[in-house]
């Protein structure tokens, strides 16, 4: 169904996300800190008040179903309009129609571009509020640069914006500008006149450096991840409730078997105390497993949590158990460490992963532990939603 557009008259955040990615194959809904690319960029632009109205332009279905799963507006992208050569701007103007045949009459535009994870919200809203004053026709964000540039010759490299024979000190030359790709705000008559980003006048918005990384390689996908990781860092996780796996996080995945066939499993005496925190602190905890042996129901009992074992369909169990207990699934960390993880780790509002996990676990985790499994990846986080607890209660 299609929702109304009607009294949308402010700015519009347009995102296009076409699925096809040769560098980084379906790169769209590729998650930093748990989060789709495209839901990153989404929840962005949520957070600025001058953006009254946040559009997903795409080809690709998954990517639509994602959008929407943000709050997004959707705009169905053609295929002509979706290949390597097509531009951004053909994109947006094709959404501004859309969405005005649709009953919208947007001022202006910002265009922000999902392959940068970590977009400066309050940059962004400086640049919508200074296209709106009237104080620029369009506004990018950039970072300061004092560096010198080169280009390569015939003759040999010579410098772009720096004279070889004189070496300036830093304070005695003239700072420039360097797009970091993740947002254009412009106004919007003024865009489809010049079918530009760039018209009138122009206006940098400078961005915190760190926000800069743009992902067009797995190399950079796999930095951005980690810095997502490092922005965590041991800051409070606001949870309600607690459910791990067993094997893995409980254990460092390993089993010795006796002769007799008999299994036995190593744990952290750490991480059975920060149960044990958790419990006291009235932090509903629940292990829930596939494995069928009898050592996780008694390591539970041990720790005096709720157990369930021996489940194929742990989401199902997941689900079922938070409406016991009356937690949402958003308020919920979920620690997993490998495949069978994935699906239940992406219902939650913290899915977590010990250091050591599988990549398919790490690649959803909103949260991944400095410690891995069995040797206090639990405790690290029983620590840190102790630690939002306590912030709650003072």
């Amino acid at each position: 169904m299609t929702m109304s557009m009607t009294g949308v008259t402010g700015t519009v955040a347009i995102i296009p996300a076409r699925g096809g990615s040769k560098g980084v194959p379906g790169k769209n809904l590729k998650e930093v800190g748990g989060v789709s690319l495209v839901g990153r960029a989404i929840q962005a632009a949520a957070q600025v008040d001058g953006i009254d109205l946040v559009a997903v332009s795409t080809d690709d279905a998954a990517i639509a179903a994602e959008a929407r799963s943000h709050g997004a507006t959707v705009v169905d992208r053609p295929a002509e309009l979706a290949g390597d050569q097509a531009t951004s701007e053909s994109a947006l103007v094709h959404a501004i129609e859309t969405l005005r045949a649709q009953g919208a009459d947007p001022q202006r535009i910002a265009f922000l571009q999902a392959t940068s994870p970590f977009i400066d919200v309050p940059a962004l809203g400086r640049a919508v509020a200074v296209v709106a004053e009237g104080r620029a026709d369009s506004a990018f964000s950039a970072v300061e640069t004092y560096a010198f540039l080169w280009r390569r010759t015939e003759d040999g490299a010579e410098g772009v914006n720096h004279d070889k024979s004189y070496r300036p000190r830093r304070q005695d030359r003239e700072p420039h500008y360097q797009e970091t790709g993740a947002f254009y705000v412009m106004d919007l008559e003024g865009f489809l006149a010049a079918n530009h980003r760039f018209f009138g006048r122009v206006e940098v918005i400078e961005v915190d450096p760190s926000t800069a990384i743009e992902i067009d390689d797995l190399h950079e996908l796999e930095l951005a991840r980690r810095l997502a990781e490092s922005e965590a860092g041991s800051t409070p996780i606001p949870a309600k409730a607690v459910v791990t796996d067993f094997d893995g996080v409980h254990t460092d995945d390993t089993a010795t078997v006796t002769q007799d066939g008999v299994e036995s499993v190593t744990v952290s005496r750490s991480d059975g105390m920060g149960v044990a925190r958790l419990r006291a602190a009235g932090v509903p905890f629940l292990i829930l497993s596939k494995e069928r042996n009898p050592v996780v129901s008694a390591r539970a009992e041990k720790l005096r949590v709720d157990v369930r074992q021996g489940i194929d369909d742990k989401p199902t169990a997941l689900a079922a158990w938070c409406a016991e207990v009356g937690v949402d699934l958003a308020d919920v960390v979920y620690m997993g460490n490998d495949i069978n993880d994935v699906e239940s780790m992406r219902l939650v509002g913290w899915p977590t992963a010990p250091a050591d996990a599988r990549p398919e676990a790490i690649a959803v985790a909103r949260v991944t532990c400095a410690k891995p499994g069995g040797r206090g990846a639990v405790r690290e986080i029983a620590e840190r939603v102790l630690a939002a607890w306590e912030d709650d209660a003072s």
